[in-house]
């Protein structure tokens, strides 16, 4: 089973003082940079294309494709203006935590990534946006990034190729919306984080209105890996249409959470027996993909193929596979109900939609969770959901969505147990008709 695994990004996080910048060395760290320079831009492009590395935070979208949309053509305004790389490190998902170890375990092969993506998309400016409250990865990056300047791994000339490129390590405010892109864009330029109307796209259009392109810190982090190793060592691993490995978080009642790197297309039953399985005399209830703004699934799906094609035919997405394990013993209702307060709390309030259909949302799933109204009430949320799905300015108001609709459909049955116990049927505490049950015993 140990086979199953594929650390390539993970590999050196268990060695000493892996973060510094003499070990990353020690180890191949930035002789990538060397056989990029030795391509041309248009063939680091096509490298990447031809790896097949989708996004890895979220979406899944081809990440050579999206650099191939920066325009080049200085006949044209965006082809003259300068070009930018940002790379989203807002990790802030609900159940997400592969992107903030590997910053600091391995903080130089993200920045080895920038370099050859910036010079890949003939950018001479970089920038990483962190959240905010992780200022001991914001210091590690940092310092990382000026090991690179001292090194000539940055700056003028770089490695004597002719290349110049500055990276500048931002801190964000603290905000989930600005894991959505353009909202990191109005962030990162010193305004509030709330999504833009696209059109135009950043790759037109992007930060201070010149071409960019946005990546997830994994996706750049991969780069280094395929021009050094070739774009067939990359895309051998994997599935057809799902190429290379991936780090998935497991967290929940497993027996070892933590970060697995495995090829794409492994599946959760692999994953638990390499986590030790669900706690002992427990068994899998539910769980998500991709974090908590991804259809739930449940112990039914354990053998279908983590990659995006498998997730999508489930009904479900891969997401930033942020895998939440939950046995028997959770109640859904009350999960759910966290999630949305969480979303609730997160959105910037632009749009109609996400932001008064997450308050009543939560309202509803308050008043089930503590066995209040009648089964006509999940007709109702389903029509709250209905009502937000596609409708909502960026993803948030639809990822809000996600877990009501898939819960209801997996677990209806549960949410009608607390209209019949009168709360809660997990917390006897909270339950009206067990403590009547208990009255009448007394009595």
């Amino acid at each position: 089973m140990t086979d199953t695994l594929t650390p390539v990004l993970t590999e050196p996080w268990g060695v000493d003082r892996s973060w510094t910048r003499e070990v990353y060395e020690s180890r191949g760290g930035y002789r990538a940079l060397d056989t990029a320079f030795a391509m041309s831009q248009d063939d680091v492009i096509a490298a990447v294309k031809d790896s097949g590395l989708r996004g890895r935070g979220g979406a899944g979208f081809p990440t050579g494709m999206k650099w191939s949309f920066i325009p080049q053509d200085a006949s044209t305004e965006a082809g003259r203006n300068p070009k930018y790389l940002v790379v989203n490190a807002d990790e802030s998902e609900p159940g997400t935590c592969k992107d903030i170890p590997l910053m600091m375990a391995n903080p130089h092969v993200l920045v080895e990534g920038v370099i050859i993506a910036s010079y890949a998309i003939r950018a001479h400016k970089a920038f990483i946006y962190i959240r905010g409250e992780v200022v001991h990865v914001i210091r590690r990056v940092q310092n990382a990034v000026r090991e690179a300047y001292e090194a000539g791994h940055l700056g003028t000339d770089i490695h004597g190729s002719g290349y110049d490129l500055d990276v500048v390590v931002h801190a964000g405010a603290g905000a989930y919306i600005c894991g959505e892109e353009t909202a990191l864009l109005e962030g990162l330029e010193g305004r509030r984080g709330q999504p833009r109307l696209r059109p135009p796209f950043p790759a037109v259009a992007g930060l201070y209105a010149s071409p960019t392109v946005i990546n997830n810190v994994e996706s750049i982090a991969s780069v280094p890996s395929i021009v050094g190793n070739g774009a067939e060592w990359f895309s051998s691993m994997g599935t057809e249409k799902s190429k290379g490995m991936g780090i998935f978080s497991l967290s929940g009642h497993v027996k070892r959470p933590g970060q697995y790197e495995a090829p794409l297309g492994i599946t959760l039953r692999q994953l638990v027996e390499l986590a030790g399985g669900m706690r002992d005399g427990h068994e899998l209830k539910f769980w998500t993909p991709g974090g908590s703004s991804t259809p739930l699934l449940t112990a039914e799906h354990v053998d279908l193929p983590l990659d995006f094609e498998g997730m999508a035919g489930a009904g479900t997405m891969l997401g930033t596979r942020a895998l939440q394990l939950f046995d028997e013993t959770t109640c859904v209702v009350r999960a759910v109900l966290r999630w949305t307060e969480f979303y609730k709390h997160e959105s910037c309030g632009k749009c109609t939609p996400c932001r008064e259909g997450t308050w009543w949302l939560v309202q509803n799933l308050a008043r089930l969770e503590k066995g209040q109204g009648s089964e006509e009430d999940l007709d109702l949320l389903l029509d709250q959901c209905d009502n937000i799905l596609g409708r909502s300015f960026c993803a948030l108001g639809d990822g809000a969505t996600s877990p009501i609709s898939s819960s209801i459909k997996h677990f209806r049955e549960e949410y009608l147990a607390h209209l019949t116990h009168g709360g809660c049927p997990f917390d006897p505490a909270r339950s009206t008709a067990w403590a009547s049950s208990q009255q009448e015993v007394t009595a």
